[in-house]
């Protein structure tokens, strides 16, 4: 009977799988807060030096592939070896001489030497006024300008053919060459390119304000013209440097350097000349409204007092 009983007794009812994960779950996962403080710092810890070992394992990959002769840094790329030629070696083809006088008293020659292979037109043309073999010659013309580093020659109002066409167009095919070389030279050339002793051609005027619009009378009907400003120089007027002038870069083609007569180069830098007024309220008020007073006044900042020619010049053999 007892067996019966305990035969017929019916069995606990059986928990729900889910239930009995729960309960598993909450018997096995018992952590203090001391605990769980300590396993998540050390989880963090972890994580911050698995981050940390990967740029060190980066940064030794980088340094495995830098050349063994120098592992700190990877040199840039040269210049192409053509720039350096065309601007350091400088070959002199002609030699010219300029004989200068102050108030008709000699002071002395310049002899230049002119570069034909990297300068071949601005040369040729320099050449051929020094010599006289285009029909007009620098002979008993005046410098112009005596400015702290350089020394400029005033050049000639017309140059040969091209006179005409200057005059009905205001640029010259000569103008078109040297300005041509003067790009190749910027481009070539790194640094200053007028640097002390140099000579050269100016082949444009960086100071040269833009055209201005105005209405024009013409045949009965207003039309709208441009107005020039200035003259376009026509690539006779030469500057030498009496010391490293980059404000020349911009507007002079460097065509030779002086090979003898420097001191009279200084002696030409010495001559007294009209001092620069650009400081003066009435100047700057003068120019700020367009006055044309001011720009006379302008062009005539830094010119000699003296007559300051060159009395004769040629080519050398």
């Amino acid at each position: 009977m007892q067996s019966s009983a305990q035969f017929l007794q019916p069995s606990a009812t059986p928990l729900p799988p889910k239930q009995i994960q729960s309960t598993s779950i909450s018997k096995c996962i018992k952590f203090s807060r001391r605990e769980l403080a300590i396993s998540t710092s050390s989880s963090v810890l972890l994580l911050l030096g698995s981050q940390a070992i990967e740029p060190l394992n980066l940064s030794r990959a980088r340094a495995d592939e830098l050349p063994p002769d120098n592992p700190d840094k990877i040199e840039p790329e040269q210049e192409p070896s053509r720039k350096i030629e065309y601007c350091s070696n400088q070959t002199v083809t002609k030699r010219a001489f300029l004989e200068v006088s102050v108030d008709g008293e000699p002071i002395g020659r310049i002899v230049i030497g002119l570069y034909g292979d990297s300068a071949p037109f601005g040369s040729s043309m320099f050449s051929n006024l020094v010599s006289g073999a285009a029909g007009v010659s620098y002979r008993r013309k005046d410098f112009v300008r005596i400015m702290p580093n350089y020394v400029q020659h005033g050049g000639l109002r017309s140059y040969g053919v091209d006179a005409e066409l200057a005059k009905n167009t205001g640029r010259t095919m000569a103008i078109d060459n040297l300005v041509d070389e003067w790009e190749k030279q910027s481009e070539m050339c790194q640094g200053t390119k007028n640097v002390a002793t140099s000579v050269s051609l100016i082949v444009r005027d960086p100071s040269k304000p833009p055209p201005k619009m105005k209405l024009v009378a013409r045949g009965g009907k207003l039309e709208i013209d441009q107005e020039e400003v200035g003259k376009d120089v026509n690539g006779t007027e030469f500057t030498i440097a009496l010391k490293d002038s980059p404000e020349l870069d911009a507007s002079a083609l460097v065509i030779g350097s002086v090979l003898e007569g420097m001191d009279v180069v200084e002696k030409l830098g010495q001559v007294k000349t009209v001092k620069e007024n650009t400081t003066s309220p009435y100047f700057r008020a003068a120019k700020l409204i367009g006055d044309k007073r001011a720009v006379v006044a302008e062009r005539g900042f830094n010119r000699p007092y003296s007559k300051v020619k060159i009395t004769n010049c040629g080519l050398m053999e």
